[in-house]
Order: structure tokens, then C-alpha cells, then sequence
């Protein structure tokens, strides 16, 4: 009877007060608004420090800013731009990938010595040239999603043999571009042009841009791509959820690898010839990871845009053309790259805190 009062008077007390639900205001600085800003724009970075070097190196150099020029930036990071959306979508899963320049260099070789060595028709070689380095990719995804191994050491271990396997299988022989043009043109597709108002613009930079579109749909639109960043982000939440996070990171470089194989088939018609001592062997992975990373993803995975990727290899090529014109030492361009890094990884931390 006493427990009944109890509860009656408890409810009388109640009425009339009020029923609104606590809530927290939380004041944001300009600072913090713009945190949060960037944290939902990851290539918004990457776009501002484009717009900003054109600027100073359309002041700086009077022909900086023809069509000539731009157009020669835009050729200039075609390969670059295609492993860099390899290396995009493994950065993405919070991998990495060393191999990606020794992949697109072996591809380009395969291609190559299959027409002049072996008689296969080009347009077969190519074909041949892109299931083979997608599976030296998909070799990739299998030791780190099977047998647990990490992607750095994974892909340096792959990126020695595949550079290995380049030289030991083409026997360090070079074909030159004449003999390609001559025999099999169709390997030096990409290099070919047209030069609308007198400007030469290489198929091979339409190529970059419709890959880096696709991409950017497909990241953004689809169940793919959604798994994808959820796998970089947090692989155990992701498995929980649903997510076959060891089939995603086995397609993720599969998908990097024909990535790397059709840069071989660009370096072909970029370069003329097929060489087995083609520098990206060795600095296409640098270049990638450069991009990638002044580019705004974030190497710890699950954040940015494949957008930023490529505004970040614009970023290179507009520093290298920049200082070029302006006269100054090479060595400037990588002292001001070396920064930009810095830069990129820095503020993605800064911008990381929104999520912590």
C-alpha cells in the first residue's frame, strides 16, 4: 500500500515538468568547422595546393600557363596517374604496394617479346600481357590475404622476383620503336595523338582520365567500393558486418595489378620501345605512393578520393614543369616534393582527430 502512495505521489510530482530531452551544443571554432570540412573533402587539400602552384608559376613563368605546356604536364604523369589508381585502391584497404612499377615494366616486356620472340599476334600479346599482370597482382592478394602477410613486405618480396624475372626472361634485350611501328603497332597505341588547335594530346592521357573516373564512380557507388574503404577503415567491424574483406583485398590487387599491366602497354606507345631497364621498375613505386599521398588518402586506410590521387600527380608535374621554366635547379623539385609529403601526412593526421 505504502509502495502505491509512493509511486502515485512520484507521478503527481512529475506533471507540469518539463519533458524536453537534454541536449549538448557543442560551439565550433572556424578551425574545427574547417577540420571537419576537410575530413569530408579528403582531395579538397590536395585541389587547393593545385590552384595555388599554377598561380605562382603562372606568375613566375610567362608560358606556363599555354596549351603547349599543360598539355606536356598531362604526358608527363599518364603512367604515373594509371599506377597511381593501382595504388590508390590497395592504400585504400591500409595496404601497399612496392611491385606496382616492376609489374607494369615485366607486363610491358611480356607484350613485347611475345610478338617478336614467339610470333604471337600484338593484339593477342596485349591481351596476354594484361591476364599476366593481373595475376602477379592477384599473387600479391593471396600471400596478404591467405597467408597473413604484411603488404610491405609482401610486395617488396614480389616487386625483387618480378624485377628478377623481367631481366632473366627478356635477357636485358631492348626492342626498338622502329621495329615495333613496323610489326606491331598496336603496342604503341597509346602513344599515339591528336592535336586539336595545334596542341598534341596523347590518347594515353584520355585513357588516364576515363580510368580515374571510372574508379571514382565505382569507389562511390557502388557495394564494391563502399567495401573497399570499409575494409582499410576497420577490417574487423567490416568482417562482422558481412564484408569478405580476404576476397576484397585479393581482388583489390588483382584489379592493381591490370592496372599496372595497362601502364606497361601505355609505356610502350609513351616511350616508343619495349625496355626491361625502364626507370619505372624502379621509381614507379615511389611516383605512385607519391601521388597517392600528396593526393590526400590516407595511408592508414579507409579515407580520400582517387580524385585527389590525381590531382596529387598534377601537383608533381606542375612542380617539375614550373621550376623547369623558371630556371631553377632540378634538385629544388624534389626538396619541394619531400615537403609536400610531409605536408599531405601531417595534415591528414590533423584531420584524422575529427574521427577519433
Amino acid at each position: 500500500m505504502t509502495d502505491a502512495k509512493t509511486a502515485s505521489s512520484f507521478e503527481e510530482g512529475l506533471k507540469g515538468a518539463s519533458e524536453k530531452v537534454a541536449e549538448f551544443h557543442e560551439e565550433k571554432s572556424p578551425l574545427k568547422r574547417l577540420q571537419h570540412w576537410l575530413h569530408q573533402t579528403p582531395s579538397a587539400v590536395p585541389m587547393i595546393v593545385l590552384v595555388v602552384a599554377l598561380l605562382v608559376f603562372g606568375v613566375l613563368a610567362e608560358n606556363f600557363f599555354k596549351a603547349g605546356t599543360l598539355s606536356v604536364i598531362l604526358q608527363q604523369i599518364a603512367i604515373v596517374g594509371i599506377l597511381g589508381c593501382a595504388q590508390t585502391i590497395v592504400i585504400l584497404t591500409a595496404g601497399i604496394d612496392l611491385s606496382v612499377g616492376a609489374i607494369a615494366v615485366f607486363s610491358s616486356v611480356l607484350m613485347g617479346q611475345a610478338t617478336f620472340r614467339y610470333g604471337v599476334p600484338a593484339e593477342i600479346a596485349i591481351v596476354i600481357g594484361l591476364i599476366l599482370g593481373t595475376a602477379m597482382g592477384a599473387m600479391n592478394g593471396l600471400l596478404i590475404a591467405k597467408m597473413k602477410l604484411p603488404p610491405f613486405i609482401a610486395t617488396l618480396g614480389t616487386w625483387q622476383i618480378l624485377l628478377s624475372a623481367n631481366f632473366i626472361f627478356s635477357a636485358n634485350e631492348t626492342i626498338r620503336s622502329s621495329d615495333i611501328a613496323t610489326t606491331a603497332p598496336a603496342l604503341q597505341l597509346w602513344g599515339g595523338s591528336i592535336q586539336p588547335g595545334g596542341v598534341k594530346i596523347l590518347y594515353a592521357v584520355f585513357l588516364m582520365i576515363a580510368l580515374v573516373a571510372i574508379m571514382a564512380w565505382i569507389l562511390r557507388n557502388t557495394a564494391w567500393g563502399r567495401h573497399v574503404y570499409a575494409t582499410g577503415d576497420d577490417p574487423q567491424a567490416a568482417e562482422l558486418a558481412g564484408v569478405p574483406t580476404g576476397k576484397v583485398l585479393i581482388q583489390v590487387y588483382a584489379l592493381a595489378g591490370f592496372f599496372c599491366a595497362v601502364a606497361g602497354w601505355v609505356m610502350i606507345g609513351r616511350f616508343g620501345s619495349v625496355s626491361p631497364t625502364a626507370s619505372t621498375g624502379q621509381l614507379g613505386n615511389i611516383q605512385s605512393i607519391t601521388a597517392v599521398v600528396i593526393g590526400g588518402i590516407s595511408l592508414f586506410g579507409g579515407r580520400g578520393s582517387i580524385v585527389g590521387m590525381f590531382f596529387g600527380a598534377l601537383i608533381v608535374g606542375v612542380f617539375e614543369m614550373g621550376l623547369r621554366l623558371v630556371g631553377t635547379d632540378p634538385q629544388w623539385t624534389f626538396f619541394l616534393i619531400g615537403v609536400l609529403i610531409i605536408f599531405a601526412v601531417a595534415v591528414d593526421q590533423w584531420i584524422r582527430k575529427v574521427a577519433s
